[in-house]
């Protein structure tokens, strides 16, 4: 018996170190071994005017400046707290002091970091840092970032430590997480494609980090793989980011170009509007963007696989009563702006009827709209948006839902009913 509890054992050891080995092995995969001689930031040549510029511009195509600035604080300088559901992640200063910033680090270093998501001291960096996305960012690009961020006053600024629970605060889980779900890639040309199509397939799946927020995680918050934009729920801010591929939801592909690409500009057009994370978005990143850019990820969002629509019921649901509990509340709160019919004002105020925002199936966003108030971003192309107070102090949790279940059902559309315990949820009641 001993024999083979003995055996036993050993087996078991053995397969711990292979799995010990493979993890490693699988977080060192195409990574090139840095030279002890590497050239410093501190030593390395001036970069060019041009290369400066074209890196800020890359930076405001990643939005890097939204995540490396606390709210008041220095841009890029660190110390915003990144929410996840294993606690808080900590953007760091990205200036160039060399002892708190990125001043001592090198290109070859700084490109370790977004293609291997490997810190200049060796240390694995946390995917709240998208590099699942920035891995396909190019050596080219890697060194424009660089350049510019290099370019920056620098600022001590310490940065905060994590604040993450156990395990999950510890290199050797990360190590794991790592082997399981990510692996370095390279951007490819897909010949079968126009030069156009391409472009927007490099912004939007690498630098643009689109599925970061438009893809569902599983409990250790990984996501099936960087071309997915089926759409999920953003993790602890409880806004949907809804699905890119399904006409149910914010799918584009019917739409003309110059509507998506007014959308990426100004965060309004003719066919929606962007609040919530997506407004943010506009306004640090998409906004700033050229035209050939925006066409080319309007060319590559129209041009994804599209999922089937869901069936139309043989019955129309009924439509709530008017005057229900739920329409006296929208005669009172929201049919001033947006018409008794739900029809809006085109330009300003959205349309509630045949709105997809409005009947997508999870109402995760009605509700922080109700509560926080809907807000455009201010763009060069829509400085002064038009914009909705927020309810948070006026409606209870009840009212919410009932008045969301009187729109969701009212005037054509679809949308399931909204109860109080989704209102709770999404609101972040415990």
């Amino acid at each position: 018996m001993r024999h083979w509890l003995a055996r036993g054992a050993f087996a078991l050891a053995a397969l711990a170190v292979l799995l010990a080995a493979a993890v490693g092995w699988l977080n060192r995969l195409d990574e090139a071994p840095l030279a002890a001689a590497a050239v410093t930031a501190a030593t390395a040549a001036p970069a060019s005017a041009e290369l400066i510029a074209r890196g800020a511009y890359l930076a405001r195509a990643g939005n890097c400046r939204g995540c490396h600035t606390a709210t008041g604080g220095v841009p890029y300088a660190g110390g915003r707290g990144v929410p996840t559901p294993f606690g808080t992640v900590y953007a760091p200063n990205l200036t160039p002091d060399p002892a708190t910033g990125l001043g001592a680090w090198s290109a070859a270093e700084f490109w370790r970091a977004l293609h291997n998501g490997r810190s200049r001291d060796g240390r694995l960096l946390y995917p709240a840092f998208p590099y699942p996305n920035y891995t396909r960012i190019t050596r080219a690009d890697s060194d424009a970032l660089h350049a510019f961020l290099q370019s920056l006053p620098p600022l001590v600024q310490p940065n905060p430590p994590h604040a993450l629970a156990f395990p999950f605060d510890q290199q050797a889980a990360l190590a794991v997480w790592r082997a399981l779900y990510f692996r370095p890639e390279r951007a490819e040309t897909d010949p079968a494609r126009s030069a156009e199509w391409n472009r927007g397939a490099y912004l939007v799946e690498g630098l643009g980090h689109c599925n970061a927020c438009h893809a569902s995680r599983n409990a250790l918050g990984a996501a099936s793989s960087t071309l997915d934009l089926a759409g999920g729920l953003i993790p602890v801010q409880n806004w949907y980011a809804p699905s890119l591929t399904s006409a149910d939801e914010a799918s584009v592909a019917g739409w003309e170009t110059p509507h998506i690409v007014a959308l990426l500009r100004s965060g309004v057009s003719a066919r929606g509007a962007v609040a919530g994370p997506m407004g943010e978005v506009v306004g640090g990143s998409t906004q700033h963007l050229t035209e050939p850019d925006l066409n080319a990820m309007a060319a590559y969002l129209k041009a994804l696989p599209q999922t089937p629509a869901a069936p139309t019921p043989r019955e129309p649901p009924v439509a709530p009563a008017a005057n229900g509990p739920g329409g006296k509340l929208y005669a009172q709160h929201c049919a001033q702006c947006h018409g008794e019919q739900g029809e809006g004002v085109a330009g300003i105020y959205p349309a509630l009827a045949g709105s997809r925002a409005v009947t997508m199936k999870v109402s995760a966003n009605l509700v922080h709209i109700v509560l926080e108030g809907g807000f455009p971003p201010s763009t060069a192309a829509n400085p002064r948006p038009y914009g909705m107070p927020p309810f948070t102090t006026v409606l209870s949790t009840e009212d919410v839902a009932q008045l969301l279940t009187h729109v969701r059902g009212s005037w054509g559309n679809r949308g399931a009913p909204v109860s109080a315990l989704e209102v709770t949820k999404y609101r972040g009641e415990k």
